[in-house]
């Protein structure tokens, strides 16, 4: 597939446009829930031609929130602050009384009696929640394909996995069956679909946006925003973010604006910023046309008045998964099989593999020894971008992977074969160093005609300047439409 230059349809909006557009009373919410849903039956369906984005869609309560936010803007006043746009929820942000599966089957399913904190929150902006969207098994993977719910494809190309685990989050918003979407990363899972899919995808320090127990207490993951720009993630991030009682390790302001370091990013803001580029961030192999698209952007921020300095980490992408799998062996692996009772045969391939590989990793160390070379990499990150305002770096450096790959066997990717296709993904550093903010956001079409994508990788805690830079970031970068076909 190639891009489309014009949108014809609502489905394609932006939240911004969205909400301008309600305010002005130039359309209404139904109208626009309307479009989604008549782009969901066109492009979702479970065949060869189909996206198969969605576990489950929830068309009458949604129409119900779309009519009464229809209402709202009728009468005025002080309104939720994303009243009316479309949301999906990935489908293990627990809706109450809506079963949790992840993919592992519906005898596996739980049924929360609340709903997840983040899922509370988008409802009370007003959202209007229309469906729920396909992971991989557990969230273990950057393909989403499952037993339970088939292969999720990207509207891009349909050979090509949208990524994971956000994968259905992904691809639900490039086939513009949504407006937003809620993701999470322990590894990539929100940067990697945002990235494989041309959108926007935010990865906050650990414990901004509360979690769900018990794995809220892994300080390797976060829950987050997608969406199709930086001003649209700043208005999903407003609200999913800040502490609840919940989740211990939750902080900061519930409700801070976002936006606000959005409308500063202009070309303008760009003039002596430092920006550290690693181009292969510590010998991940990078294709030739993400590389290309990557110095494209580069030389643009060097035109806006930037200062980029190219440096490489002294690790290696080895180190990287050692560290990773190590982490991941402790608590996510172990996790995963005590949801399938020890049994590994009821998984996927690419879950056995994961599993297997996590195992091993343990069975080499202690928690400590993991918690050693998680600061070795902490150290070696800050030291990199030490006197740099930013590090920016691809998001991966595969240009696709299959829709409906296992990855028993590794992967063959620049400079020869990998055991672990996870090789493939820059993102993982930045899950060891858990603090730093990052934004994922595209830079164009790669050789097969995905889309290729950078991360802005920010100090601990600094996301104000990672909102502010992405912002320029993205005014200087050309827009990719949308998937034809769609």
């Amino acid at each position: 597939m190639t891009a489309s230059n014009t949108d014809t349809t609502l489905c394609f909006a932006t939240a911004t446009d969205l909400l301008d557009g309600y305010r002005r009373r130039e359309y209404k919410p139904s109208e626009v829930l309307a479009d989604h849903f008549a782009q969901i039956d066109r492009t979702n369906p479970l065949t060869a031609l189909g996206v198969n984005a969605l576990t489950q869609e929830m068309r009458e309560s949604a129409a119900a929130s779309a009519l009464a936010a229809d209402e709202a803007y009728a009468r005025g006043g002080d309104l939720p602050p994303l009243l009316g746009v479309p949301l999906v929820t990935k489908e293990k942000h627990a809706i109450a009384g809506l079963p949790v599966t992840q993919g592992l089957g519906v005898e596996r399913g739980q049924i929360p009696e609340a709903n997840q904190p983040i899922v509370q929150r988008v409802l009370d902006a007003g959202v209007v929640l229309h469906a729920r969207t396909t992971t991989p098994e557990f969230s273990c993977a950057s393909v989403t394909h499952s037993k339970q719910w088939g292969v999720t494809r990207n509207p891009w190309n349909l050979a090509a996995g949208p990524g994971g685990s956000s994968g259905g989050a992904g691809a639900a918003l490039a086939a513009g069956m949504s407006t937003l979407a809620t993701a999470s990363d322990i590894g990539g899972s929100t940067r990697i679909p945002a990235g494989f899919n041309g959108l926007v995808g935010y990865k906050a320090p650990y414990g901004r946006v509360p979690g769900a127990a018990p794995l809220s207490a892994d300080w390797y993951r976060s829950d987050g925003p997608m969406g199709r720009s930086v001003a649209d993630v700043a208005l999903l991030q407003s609200v999913m973010a800040g502490r609840h009682g919940s989740d211990h390790a939750s902080w900061g302001e519930h409700g801070d604006d976002y936006l606000q370091h959005v409308l500063a990013g202009t070309p303008d803001s760009l003039r002596g910023v430092r920006i550290a580029y690693s181009p292969t961030l510590g010998g991940f192999p990078v294709a030739a046309s993400i590389k290309a698209n990557t110095e494209l952007l580069v030389s643009r921020l060097v035109a806006a008045g930037a200062v980029v300095d190219v440096v490489e980490p002294r690790w290696n992408v080895d180190q990287v998964l050692d560290t990773v799998f190590s982490h991941f062996g402790s608590i996510m692996g172990a996790a995963l099989l005590q949801e399938v009772d020890g049994d590994r045969g009821q998984l996927s391939g690419y879950a056995q593999v994961f599993v297997a590989k996590a195992a091993e990793a343990a069975g080499h160390g202690t928690l400590v020894d993991s918690l050693v070379k998680d600061a070795v990499m902490q150290q070696e990150l800050a030291r990199l971008m030490d006197g740099y305002d930013v590090l920016l770096t691809p998001t991966q450096g595969a240009e696709m992977l299959p829709a409906d790959g296992n990855f028993t066997d590794g992967i063959e990717l620049e400079g020869g074969h990998y055991e672990n296709y996870m090789a493939s993904h820059m993102t993982m550093p930045f899950n060891i160093a858990n603090r730093c903010p990052v934004m994922a956001m595209p830079t164009g079409l790669s050789g097969v005609g995905v889309p290729t994508s950078v991360q802005v990788v920010g100090h601990p805690f600094d996301e104000a300047t990672v909102f502010k830079i992405s912002a320029a970031v993205e005014s200087l970068s050309d827009p990719l439409g949308h998937p034809a076909g769609c």
